[in-house]
């Protein structure tokens, strides 16, 4: 008869219990992150209308704090744009067409 290998049962749960983020503090990092992208997306609201004769289909990549935008037909050349100037800044990327959306879900 062949010997078995006693196997410890596999734990349940989160590896790092102790790193578990409180609800309240998800709720409150997502209320930022909607009210940055309202933001931005007024800001695009209003912006859009100009540029979007000459850069239709481009990409705008705009940092809603100060309301400073960068555009440019490639979204990473966009989006890298914007991190020379804003390294550690938050930065919202929309396409210059009528509904500001960048792909198709």
């Amino acid at each position: 008869m062949v010997e078995t290998k006693k196997v410890p049962p596999r734990r349940q749960g989160r590896l790092f219990p102790e790193f578990t983020i409180p609800p309240e503090e998800l709720a409150k990092r997502q209320a930022k992150k909607d009210a940055r992208g309202k933001k931005a997306r007024n800001f695009f609201n209003q912006i859009c209308p100009q540029l979007i004769d000459e850069h239709y289909n481009w990409f705008i990549t705009i940092e809603p704090n100060r309301g400073d935008y960068f555009i440019d037909p490639d979204i990473e050349l966009a989006e890298q744009k914007a991190r020379q100037k804003y390294p550690s800044g938050w930065v919202v990327t929309f396409r210059l067409n009528e509904t500001g959306t960048c792909g198709r879900i």
